[in-house]
């Protein structure tokens, strides 16, 4: 089934032209990895922030919070995998930087032959697509045995990773950060300093980004009412919404829907 089959973008036609729909917290259906050729950049995951540069493997699990900034001069291709594709890919999420020359042109060399497979369309290109993605997860697998194991057990990484899966499951509730701190048994100062150190960023601000994300991605890709995105969100009235997106975007619901629509 075409929804089961594995494919690459680069970072730019992963993000289309909105620099939102990947610098926004947000979660994806999808697994993700992140193959950086060119640049510096940073993402934070599950409340965790990585710097990014040249041969950095990134693997973002579906469902798995983040945000991801490739920089100006950055460049990047992306496999998206489907949790239903079947691949062995890694339980958590995982930075890697390659050293190995080999190693490096080894992905290189098996991310080309699946853009030259997705090109081609050719028969049975979808179960072709599938067998060079599982290579590619296969390559991850072993690059992660050779990897220095280095397990982050320190209590603010745990509280910061179970703040971030919260979010993904209650974004749409319309919750204070305060209630996000009482279900995780802590005070919401603990909760924001502990973000701070872990992400650079405040909880509460984590948590407007995706409600913001959430909003924009329904304001360029769908034509529902501004009330029924307002309501889906767990905002009180439409007009709350409203003024939610001018405050961070510095235009209201129909501006924005007016200029996606001429960059379309």
């Amino acid at each position: 089934m075409t929804q089961d089959i594995p494919r690459i973008q680069t970072l730019a036609a992963l993000g289309g032209k909105s620099a939102w729909r990947l610098a926004l917290h947000h979660s994806r259906d999808e697994h993700l990895l992140v193959w950086i050729t060119r640049g510096q950049g940073r993402a934070i995951v599950n409340g965790q922030r990585k710097g990014l540069g040249i041969n950095n493997m990134l693997f973002i699990p579906a469902q798995t919070l983040f945000s991801l900034d490739p920089g100006s001069q950055g460049f990047g291709l992306a496999l998206l995998v489907p949790p239903t594709a079947g691949l062995p890919l890694p339980g958590r999420d995982q930075h890697l930087r390659i050293r190995d020359v080999h190693s490096q042109q080894e992905l290189t060399s098996l991310i080309e032959a699946m853009q030259r497979e997705q090109a081609s369309k050719r028969d049975f290109h979808g179960a072709a697509a599938r067998a060079h993605a599982t290579l590619i997860a296969i390559w991850l697998k072993r690059a992660l045995l050779d990897a220095p194991h280095v397990t982050d057990a320190r209590a603010e990484s745990r509280l910061a990773a179970s703040f971030c899966d919260l979010v993904v499951r209650d974004y749409r509730s319309g919750q204070p950060m305060a209630t996000y701190a009482e279900k995780l048994g802590v005070t919401p100062t603990h909760l924001a300093r502990t973000l701070n150190a872990t992400a650079g960023m405040s909880a509460a601000a984590i948590l407007t980004e995706r409600s913001l994300h959430a909003a924009q991605c329904l304001l360029s890709d769908s034509d529902h009412p501004v009330n029924r995105i307002a309501d889906h969100l767990g905002f009180g009235s439409a007009a709350y919404f409203t003024r939610f997106i001018q405050q961070h975007t510095g235009k209201t619901p129909s501006q924005l829907r007016g200029a996606t629509a001429k960059v379309s």
